[in-house]
């Protein structure tokens, strides 16, 4: 009896080990067209709320980088990322960016990002379709305007851990 359980239990493992197994990762996604992109932009003026001032979309996803869509129709927070340098292009539209100075009611968001109202001093500067924009780390940025809406694709970029040459 009890070798017919045991072999009945050996018998029921394999399924039962298979039934639990984790899905598969999911495959980094490298690549998107243009017309993605543009059907991306359409999704997020058609969803974003009323008092939604920035929606952000993913484009890209090879860990630990990601590339995002952002189509902003309004004023957000400031912020700081403390660990990561943040790379702009402008797709669409125009705005100005402050980029330095210090933040204005700050607060932390995570362990390794700050957020505030807006920007006391730092350098404004206008930024319109076609423009490419680096933030470095630990760097207060802002769109303080945007002229009706911007459409930007930014990515984060992790602090390097080998010291830059």
């Amino acid at each position: 009896m009890r070798t017919a359980l045991i072999v009945l239990a050996l018998g029921l493992l394999p399924g039962s080990v298979f039934a639990q197994q984790a899905p598969a990762a999911q495959a980094p996604k490298t690549f998107i067209s243009a017309a993605d992109v543009s059907a991306l932009a359409a999704k997020a003026k058609a969803t974003r709320k009323p008092d939604q001032a920035n929606l952000v979309q993913p484009l890209l996803q090879l860990a630990p980088y990601t590339a995002n869509l952002e189509y902003r129709a309004g004023v957000a927070n400031a912020a700081v990322h403390e660990k990561e340098a943040e790379l702009f292009y402008v797709v669409d539209g125009a705005g100005t960016l402050v980029t330095g100075g210090k933040l204005t009611a700050e607060n932390r968001t995570n362990a390794e990002n700050l957020s505030g109202s807006g920007i006391e001093g730092g350098q404004s500067r206008h930024v319109s379709k076609g423009d490419f924009i680096i933030v470095p780390e630990n760097t207060p940025h802002w769109f303080s305007a945007i002229e009706g809406t911007l459409t930007l694709m930014s990515i984060h970029l992790p602090r390097a851990g080998a010291p830059a040459r």
